[in-house]
């Protein structure tokens, strides 16, 4: 790490005209900022994903009570519902894990200082994560964007300091290599946290075998 950079890392500016008016944090400390904002989004997710999960143990439950009853035609709207909210929770799952390695590699770069190269794929991922969840959790697509633009800003600071400059190729296919581990883990929590439900075929064929028996 260059002496340059490094009082950049740990300092921020501390001469000249603009420093005097408005001095700037050490990049180690915007990225610690960037760090516990990232993670805040962690628990709000989970923490809607929770709620979800509550809801679909609700919601099965209600189908299988109409199923009892035979009112099949509930049954299958409750149904349908219950499928749209798996899908809400497949997208929050994605975004839940795919935060998680921005923050693992946001904290890489607190050792490493590689910020350019590190923080170039993590945007990418915050603007995946922020279109997949567009019109689901508008707080959290709002925040998201805004810590992406502030990654933004600290690739740029850091790059008139070091000279490099982000190779946008790589940083796409690094964050497609995010995004697909985060898609894989995320379809097995999903069955962890959302078991499969019996098809309502199944329902279908054990009521009228109760009806039958009776």
């Amino acid at each position: 790490m260059s002496s340059k950079f490094a009082k950049k890392w740990e300092e921020g500016d501390l001469r000249g005209l603009r420093a005097a008016l408005k001095p700037s944090e050490p990049l180690k400390t915007k990225i610690e900022v960037a760090i516990r904002r990232v993670e805040s989004q962690i628990q709000y997710l989970e923490g809607a994903l929770n709620s979800l999960s509550e809801r679909d143990r609700y919601l099965f439950s209600k189908i299988v009570e109409a199923y009892s009853k035979h009112q099949m035609q509930r049954a299958r709207i409750l149904a349908n519902e219950l499928a749209e909210l798996r899908k809400m929770a497949s997208f929050m799952m994605n975004a839940e894990l795919a935060l998680e390695r921005v923050a693992l590699r946001l904290k890489t770069v607190t050792q490493l200082g590689n910020v350019v190269s590190t923080l170039a794929p993590a945007t990418r991922v915050l603007q995946s994560v922020q279109a997949g969840l567009g019109g689901l959790l508008p707080n959290a697509e709002r925040e998201i964007g805004q810590i992406g633009l502030m990654l933004d800003d600290l690739i740029v600071e850091a790059g008139e300091v070091t000279g490099v400059t982000p190779n946008f190729e790589v940083a796409s296919r690094d964050a497609q290599k995010i995004l697909e581990e985060a898609a894989l883990v995320a379809e097995q929590r999903m069955k962890e946290k959302f078991p499969d439900l019996p098809s309502l075929k199944d329902f279908e064929e054990s009521s009228k075998d109760s009806s039958f028996s009776e």
